[in-house]
């Protein structure tokens, strides 16, 4: 045997930043001189030392090593009983190495701290912050939020009001800002608030934030309107003075060239009227004389008109048929919180007229309560599946989306809705909608 060793106390209590302390006796059992190491092994071996490390016995002899814990005062020390064990290494006889065994109680300590990100936000009609809570102590602790305004001028709207904190984690809490009177022209206002942090154990903390409300009309409006007057006002004054003088000389000209041309033609077709006249009545009288010649009596002048001839008419063109009929409708998703990314719950939306083609010119995406996940639209043909298109929730709350060629989904083919919902537990499930617009051909 190599070694014995006996701890003077096997259950020590220290304070995180502090110091404790135990000796451990060391007996050398063997035959020959020996030299031991002194170490302490588990949890708490990062904040342990043994002085001195090493101790060379007699047989027979004993030693006593100081045994130093100095928990820091930090969370990656959780509190509670932290289990140790002092261990005497022999030299000359490993297999008679010892570890006695012992526990420190750890007490607990909190510290929280709060930070308001951004700490000014400028908007017209909102502002959006996030409340960052951190702890820092070294056990867990529930803390409280609320927002105040001194002049009472700011509704403010938490996303939550109360978050469970382990060692060492942050909480993000949303937070939105609205004034209650909005102004369309002005000065930009500045309203000054608090946030008040209230943790379990500890004094309450107390972070400022600022929203500058500012007016509702853009400050580019105004003069792009007056722009946008003078250019009117010049073009105006252009057509005036120059171009409708232009375009009326311009279109009394060419009037009087068309008259002159008609008058030509007009002129024209008399002469030729005359002379076929003339020529009718020649061939009239030619044929009387031919009659009279042979015995035959000339026939009275017919003041009746010769039946029109029949014409055939062209068809009217019909009009163009409809190119198709206007629709649009909404598909909304409700999807479980699941861990795995690759797995989708699926919504599908199936065409009221089956035997009908489906055409989708637009669509608009929402995510209101900004989700988090993926978002996709899959064409389903028969059971075969396909991607027309993947977003990721968590980069828009609304998204347009306008196709030069359109999506023709065939009678037979559906639309689905798959969602992938990577919310916190707290937020609950994925609620995002699909608006389509097109027509039904």
């Amino acid at each position: 045997m190599g070694a014995t060793a006996t701890l003077s106390d096997a259950g020590l209590v220290a304070e995180p930043g502090q110091e404790t302390s135990c000796s451990v006796t060391v007996r050398n059992a063997g035959q020959v001189v020996d030299q031991f190491t002194i170490d302490v092994v588990g949890d708490a071996s990062g904040w342990a030392t043994a002085e001195p490390a090493t101790i060379n016995l007699m047989p027979g002899e004993t030693g006593t090593v100081t045994v130093r814990f100095a928990p820091p005062r930090s969370s990656d020390v959780p509190a509670g009983v932290i289990p140790f064990g002092v261990r005497v290494f022999s030299s000359e006889d490993p297999a008679g190495s010892v570890v006695e065994e012992g526990t420190v109680e750890l007490g607990a300590f909190t510290e929280v701290t709060a930070e308001l990100v951004p700490s000014k936000v400028e908007g017209a009609s909102k502002a959006d912050f996030e409340v960052a809570v951190d702890n820092r102590g070294n056990r867990p602790v529930g803390v409280e939020l609320s927002a105040l305004d001194p002049e009472d001028e700011l509704d403010f709207t938490l996303e939550r009001d109360r978050a469970e904190l382990a060692p060492g984690t942050a909480a993000f809490v949303r937070m939105r800002a609205k004034p209650r009177k909005r102004f369309l022209r002005g000065q930009p206002i500045r309203h000054r608030f608090q946030v008040f942090v209230l943790a379990e154990g500890s004094e309450p903390l107390k972070t400022e934030g600022t929203m500058v409300q500012r007016q509702l009309l853009p400050k580019w409006l105004l003069p792009a309107l007056a722009a946008l007057l003078v250019l009117l006002l010049a073009l105006v004054t252009l057509w005036f003075t120059v171009l409708r003088p232009a375009v009326k000389s311009a279109a009394r000209e060419a009037a009087q060239e068309q008259n002159q041309q008609i008058v030509k033609a007009a002129q024209d077709a008399g002469a030729g009227a005359d002379q076929a006249q003339k020529k009718a009545e020649q061939a009239k009288q030619n044929s009387e004389q031919a009659m009279k010649a042979v015995g035959l009596t000339p026939p009275a002048d017919n003041g009746g008109t010769a039946p029109p001839d029949a014409s055939g008419g062209v068809p009217s063109r019909a009009a163009n048929p409809a190119n198709g009929t206007p629709t649009d409708f909404r598909v909304a998703a409700d999807a479980n919180i699941d861990s795995n990314v690759n797995r989708f719950a699926e919504f599908p939306y199936t065409m009221p007229d089956p035997g009908k083609t489906l055409v989708i010119t637009d669509l608009i995406l929402q995510n209101p309560r900004g989700d988090t996940g993926t978002l996709r639209l899959l064409r389903d043909s028969g059971g075969t599946k396909s991607v027309l298109l993947e977003v990721g929730l968590s980069n828009f709350r609304d998204l347009d989306h306008h196709w030069l060629q359109a999506w023709r989904f065939q009678p037979g083919e559906k639309i689905v809705l798959a969602v992938s919902c990577q919310n916190p537990g707290d937020r609950g499930h994925c609620t995002p909608s699909v608006s389509f617009s097109g027509r039904v051909e």
